[in-house]
This record gives structure tokens, C-alpha cells and sequence, in this order.
């Protein structure tokens, strides 16, 4: 495969929704629980109160200091769906979404932060898809972020239609820009194919980018289109609001190198991914570089850091065009962020990065 045809983007296919019976499937919500006792009662309504499927729900509290555990167990106290399990000691979140895998029973796995919501509807939204079509391993959907405090909004329940993606290319699209398109809150999983492939991996951050890349490489990939499958909470203190742009790109580099010395079963064209991978993330601290400068307050060793990171992942990152925009604005003065080049450099970026956004509201891909 040439270069060019190795960089080009992969899209999916889409397809009708069917009518699919879901009424017999048993979906495990698996909820890791952390000094989240006052996200928790929301989190847990929004899986039990889920319609056309079975639920079995997990909650697995990791040692919290606050009241997280005696929540939890009221709710279980109410409901014979509810399982809850303690760990003797704080093993973080893939030790706790471990433990809960281990008793899980049900065909399908959906994987909740204590702080996240399921919107009505998705779970058997999403089985309907896996059920009409058994190659598919992995299904996701919109995720709707809202801040802390204000009103859920309003979200879409009907879907226009499905998006099919053969697992190869949806892989092939996460090397070839580097990013993680799941929230996380908005996936089901087949389990059969989760077993076949392995569960989560320790890694801080990324353990569930590195599942996803895993289970596309061994199973088909679905997005629903025109719903919204769940909401993200914003908050201080979130485990993603305390991320910084060269932390997140450190954290996707361990998960590619992760996923590609340990793919869980064959993979096809390996070095191609890997360097697709590599070359995606070295452009894109790359340019985040150019955005520290640009929004003024960047000193000359942050835009170093930026590539030095570019070029440890990648040996040829300095024959890449945002190589030499980053250089020019390390022996640029402060002031000459508003100079013309730099300023129609700024816009297109934008207008690109608009672009990537829409799509993946579209279709779950940038």
C-alpha cells in the first residue's frame, strides 16, 4: 500500500436501523466507585431505569472516604438487579471494572463512570445493532457533555441510521489521527469478544482507548447516528478535566504502544498502523505547540518540549509541515502572534478543527 493511500480517510457504511428483538438480552452497567456518593444515586437510576433490555448493574466502590459504599448499598437494598462489591483496598479504576468483570454475567458490557449518565433508551439501542449484526463487537453513540450543576439537556432518542465500519478500518482512522473518539460512557460491548481479545489493561489514563483499538482489530465497530446514547459530566476534579494537552498525548503514545506490542490476537499491517500512529501524534503536539504560542503566555522551553516529544515518537518529525510552523514561532518575539501568517495560520486551524468536530457528531469519527 502506497503512502498516500495508507494516510487516506476510512469511513463507514451506512445502513437502515432495523427492528430488532432486545428483550431477552442481559446488559452488565459496570459502575468503579470512588468518593463519588453524590453522583452515584443518578448514575445508577439511569442504568436500572433502562427499557427493552435486561440489566444487571455492578458497582464496585474502591475504598472510598466518603459515603459511596452505604449509597451504594442502599440501592441495592432496593433493587435484586444491584450487585455490590468492595474492594479490600483502593486498586484504581481498571482494578475495579476487573473486579466487576469477573462477576458480570451478561451478554453485553457497558462500562459507566460514577459521574456519567445513560440516556433513555441506549442500551437497547445499541444491542439492537449488535443483535442484526454479529460481526460487531463494539457499539457507541453520542455522548452529550454538560457542566456540573446545570440541567441535563434534552436528548435525541430516535436514530436516523447505523454506521457500520469494518473493525480494520475504524482502527486504521484511530492511527491515522491519533485520537480517542469514546467518551466512554456511551459503549457497549460484546463480552464474547471482550474475553477473546482481554479485558482492560493497567495503563493510568488510556486503559479504555487501548480496549478500543483491541476490540476493532478482532470485531467490526457500530455508531448509532442521530441519537444521543449518554452524558458526560464536567466537573473540577474529574479525571479528564486534570489532563494537560502533553500529559493526554504521553498517556495515547502508552496506549498505542501498549496495544501494538500486545494486539491480543493477529493484526494486519502492523508497522503501517504503528507509523500512522506515531506520525498522528507528533503532528498533533506538534500543533498544540503552535496553539500554546498563539494564545500567548508560551515560553521558549514549552514549545521545546513539544518537540522534543515530537520528535522521540517520531524520527521524521522534522520533515512534517507543522515541524517548521512551531520552529518559526520559537524564534518569533511574543508579539508576532498577531502578525499576519500567523493569524490566517489560526484561522484555517480553527476551520479544520470545526470541520473534524462536526463529523465526529455525525458519525463518531474525526
Amino acid at each position: 500500500m502506497t503512502t498516500a493511500l495508507a494516510a487516506a480517510t476510512r469511513r463507514g457504511r451506512t445502513v437502515p436501523v432495523e427492528e430488532v428483538a432486545t428483550s431477552d438480552a442481559t446488559v452488565s452497567v459496570l459502575i468503579p466507585l470512588h468518593d463519588y456518593a453524590q453522583f452515584l444515586p443518578a448514575a445508577a437510576a439511569s442504568a436500572l431505569g433502562q427499557t427493552g433490555v435486561r440489566v444487571q448493574l455492578v458497582i464496585v466502590d474502591d475504598r472510598s472516604t466518603d459515603d459511596s459504599l452505604a449509597v451504594a448499598r442502599s440501592i441495592a437494598a432496593g433493587d435484586d438487579r444491584v450487585l455490590v462489591l468492595a474492594n479490600p483496598r483502593n486498586l484504581g479504576p481498571v482494578g475495579s471494572v476487573l473486579a466487576a468483570l469477573a462477576v458480570a454475567t451478561g451478554e453485553f458490557s457497558w462500562y459507566l463512570d460514577a459521574d456519567d449518565v445513560i440516556a433513555p433508551g441506549a442500551l437497547a439501542r445499541a444491542v439492537a445493532v449488535a443483535r442484526a449484526h454479529p460481526s460487531v463487537g463494539l457499539v457507541y453513540g453520542h455522548p452529550v457533555h454538560f457542566p456540573d450543576g446545570s440541567v441535563l439537556p434534552t436528548a435525541r432518542t430516535t436514530p436516523t441510521s447505523w454506521l457500520l465500519w469494518s473493525g480494520g478500518d475504524w482502527l486504521h482512522e484511530r492511527c491515522r489521527t491519533g485520537l480517542n473518539v469514546i467518551t466512554s460512557p456511551e459503549v457497549l460491548v460484546r463480552r464474547s469478544v471482550l474475553d477473546r481479545v482481554g479485558w482492560p489493561r493497567p495503563l493510568p489514563h488510556t486503559y479504555d482507548m487501548e480496549l478500543w483499538l483491541r476490540l476493532s482489530a478482532a470485531s467490526d465497530v457500530a455508531y448509532i447516528q442521530g441519537v444521543d446514547q449518554a452524558w458526560h459530566r464536567e466537573h473540577a476534579g474529574s479525571r479528564s478535566d486534570t489532563v494537560t494537552p502533553l500529559h493526554d498525548l504521553r498517556e495515547r503514545l502508552l496506549a498505542f504502544e501498549t496495544f501494538f506490542a500486545d494486539p491480543g490476537g493477529p493484526l494486519e499491517r502492523r508497522d503501517e498502523l504503528e507509523h500512522l500512529a506515531r506520525r498522528a501524534l507528533a503532528r498533533d503536539a506538534l500543533v498544540k505547540g503552535a496553539q500554546r504560542f498563539d494564545s500567548g503566555g508560551a515560553t521558549a522551553a514549552d514549545l521545546e518540549e513539544h518537540l522534543g516529544f515530537a520528535h522521540g515518537v517520531y524520527g521524521d518529525a522534522a520533515r512534517l509541515p507543522e515541524w517548521e510552523r512551531l520552529q518559526s514561532r520559537l524564534l518569533s518575539a511574543p508579539s508576532d502572534r498577531f502578525s499576519p501568517r500567523f493569524l490566517l495560520e489560526r484561522v484555517l486551524r480553527r476551520l479544520r478543527t470545526d470541520r473534524s468536530w462536526r463529523r465526529w457528531h455525525r458519525e463518531g469519527s474525526f
